[in-house]
């Protein structure tokens, strides 16, 4: 077990102790120094930590929220690995993020909007000057460094300039106001969440020199050649992933590495069945590590370390064989003996290493605290020099960076000490039960509300998680915490289908997403809480977003236990969901047992429309007006059918929103707002 050292800045040190000074001679109210919805405003967190190249810096994401343009900010900071010299790069009211060190580590590249458009910028760490280098239309991706340094490749969209009709119109009368003219739609992915109906465009790699220029496309066809980039050790070749077949958009689950070089020549590099991506080149330029999952239409797959010669004898090994578990974000260690990864366990982030030989073990455990709504379990890391740093969080607050240097784990910022370190915040705890269905163990949480006194009893709220191939963990919720500070104990679980548990857990919810397995998962954890003795049984509340909307909406058609229902953006109706979402490529052949008109009453069953002639539970619907993964349609189907059996219901429109309804510090509030006021309707 590494150990860990904490190193509170001394200013720090003064901050707090000003405030206890302040707080002893004024007097708080009672809700004061509970967790308030005006609070969330001032929440921060730490992403995408960089490490220098010699192991001794960490620049890094600071998200932090506009209040007055109700606006998330990125702004970019640099620490030392022990804590020192804790400073911003870039602070203001522009986006300024995605920072990648060069190669010599004397120069940091990013992405900025503050000419208006994201350009890629360069700055130079002695003196602090900044350079412009493209002068694009599109949004940059996937930054990377040549291993000397002289240029920098990335990803960007290229519009498709094919019209599919040659269409002759009248001449247009001078002076004449027409409407506009007509949009075409011919491509299999036409849509998607947050972005709409989609221009046709294709993603290329392009390079531009580290000193400016302009920028040279060097892939061509109509494909995406997206994801990680990694330059060969000479920097004669750049290696990434793509699906080159024709039927590409109809197949979501293949990709190939392939290599392109400076003039354009592209080589496949690996052939299998499934997906493999995210190259990453050993230090010697031997060796290419990837991840891989193979192609079984199922709804989850276990990715996996793979590693083979780039030359050579076609040799190639699977490093993570016996993990029976999704591998991500690797990275070669500096002598290229082993590679770093991370992945899901039980609701938190491990990070691992593995020698050539697949020997196995754990670096840093426990990571989390990446998203600021809900408690799901992500976080990152980046490593350089064999120095690592990574996001964490706890229970009472959201991610902050560390950083591990030779096996001593130090926490180097302190984001919100400022806003949490005065509050009194509801404690998480773990609770274990087995599941009444069959047995399965499930895990799961509860968040007591402050000041909790176990001899009273308590409403509880049941928090459903989406995916439902993802996982909650302990780890800082602004959303349930504020449910908590009510009053309410907040119970989450991550029932079968979750993620971190292993493939066959995962798979336990093929073809049953919803149904009456995951309902007793969540009713077994329900009735767990009401064990322990301080939950009122007559005091239910069910909650839950996407397929946890789902997962609610189906709960209420079984059960009329929970006195309200909150729904956000739910599926209701699965025959009409897949051909109207924009997901229905790789839902329908993963997800289902095949079309729904050869399954209809499989999909219907499935969809929580067909129970709903069950339903008297008191039911908000919440769900964003530009919604495409769950469209507004699915809310006002349960809508009407609701009105039409007289249920108490009211529908929740957020203008303009996608599927992430909280993805405005604004709309996080008035969701956890307006949830709050429902439920209190029906206490």
């Amino acid at each position: 077990m590494s150990a860990f050292h904490f190193r509170k800045p001394s200013y720090l040190n003064v901050l707090l102790l000003s405030a206890l000074s302040i707080t002893s001679t004024i007097a708080q109210s009672d809700t004061s120094k509970y967790l308030q919805s005006e609070d969330i405003f001032n929440l921060e967190i730490a992403a995408t930590p960089k490490v220098s190249a010699d192991g001794k810096k960490v620049a890094y994401v600071r998200r932090t929220s506009d209040i007055m343009t109700d606006t998330n900010r990125s702004n970019i900071w640099i620490v030392d690995v022990d804590g020192n010299n804790h400073r911003p790069l870039f602070s203001g009211k522009n986006s300024f993020h995605s920072p990648v060190w060069s190669p010599s580590g004397d120069r940091l590249a990013y992405i900025s909007n503050e000419d208006g458009q994201s350009q890629l910028y360069v700055r130079w760490m002695d003196t602090g000057q900044t350079a412009l280098l493209s002068n694009v239309q599109e949004s940059i991706g996937n930054v990377t460094w040549s291993p000397d340094g002289e240029q920098i490749a990335f990803t960007m969209k290229v519009k498709d300039s094919h019209k599919p009709l040659d269409v002759k119109m009248p001449k247009k009368p001078k002076g004449a106001k027409w409407s506009e003219s007509v949009e075409y739609v011919t491509k299999a992915r036409y849509q998607a969440d947050g972005a709409g109906i989609l221009e046709p465009a294709y993603t290329h790699i392009f390079v531009i020199p580290a000193l400016g220029g302009t920028a040279r496309q060097l892939t061509s066809g109509n494909y995406n050649h997206g994801g990680a980039l990694a330059w060969g050790k000479t920097g004669r070749k750049i290696f990434f992933s793509a699906n080159r077949h024709d039927e590409w958009e109809y197949q979501t689950r293949e990709s190939n590495i392939f290599s392109v070089t400076l003039d354009g020549d592209i080589q496949q590099i690996t052939d299998e069945p499934g997906a493999e991506y995210n190259p990453k080149v050993s230090p010697d330029g031997k060796y290419i590590a990837y991840l891989s999952a193979d192609d079984k239409k199922l709804a989850y797959r276990n990715r996996y370390l793979m590693i083979k010669n780039i030359a050579g004898a076609d040799w190639q090994t699977n490093l993570s064989k016996n993990i029976d578990n999704a591998l991500s974000n690797i990275h070669w260690n500096k002598n290229g003996s082993g590679l770093y990864y991370q992945m899901e366990e039980r609701g938190t982030v491990t990070i691992g290493y593995t020698d050539l030989k697949s020997q196995h073990k754990k670096l840093v455990q426990g990571l989390g605290g990446g998203t600021m709504g809900r408690p799901y379990t992500f976080a990152t890391f980046d490593v350089n020099n064999d120095v690592v740093a990574y996001t964490k969080g706890k229970t009472d607050r959201p991610a902050d960076v560390y950083t591990n240097v030779r096996g001593t784990n130090t926490q180097v910022t302190y984001l919100n000490e400022d806003v949490l370190g005065h509050k009194v915040l509801g404690e998480v705890s773990e609770v274990i039960y087995n599941s009444s269905i069959d047995g399965e163990e499930i895990q799961g949480w509860y968040i007591t509300p402050p000041d909790f006194d176990p001899s009273k009893k308590y409403p509880l709220i049941l928090e459903i998680h989406g995916g439902p191939h993802l996982s909650y963990g302990p780890h800082f919720t602004a959303e349930l915490q504020r449910f908590a500070a009510e009053g309410y104990v907040v119970f989450y679980d991550n029932h079968r289908g979750s993620t971190g548990y292993g493939e066959r857990f995962a798979l336990l919810l093929q073809n049953k997403y919803s149904s009456k397995y995951d309902f007793a998962d969540h009713m077994s954890g329900v009735d767990a809480m009401i064990d322990k003795g301080f939950i009122d049984k007559e005091k239910l509340y069910i909650a839950g977003g996407s397929a946890g909307g789902i997962a609610s909406a189906y709960a209420i058609g079984l059960t009329d236990r929970f006195k309200a229902a909150a729904v956000s953006k739910p599926v209701i109706n699965w025959i009409s969901k897949v051909l109207t979402a924009d997901s229905y490529l790789g839902q329908i052949p993963n997800q289902f047992p095949g079309m729904p008109w050869d399954n209809f009453e499989h999909y219907w069953q499935r969809s929580p429309l067909s129970l709903v002639g069950n339903v008297t539970t008191p039911t908000m619907l919440l769900t964003g007006e530009a919604d495409r993964r769950t469209p507004m349609s699915e809310t006002e189907q349960f809508y009407q059918a609701l009105k039409l059996r007289k249920v108490d219901t009211i529908m929740v429109r957020v203008p303009g929103s996608p599927h992430g309804i909280a993805g405005k510090p604004s709309r996080m509030v008035a969701k956890i707002e307006n949830i709050l006021a429902w439920f209190a309707k029906y206490q």
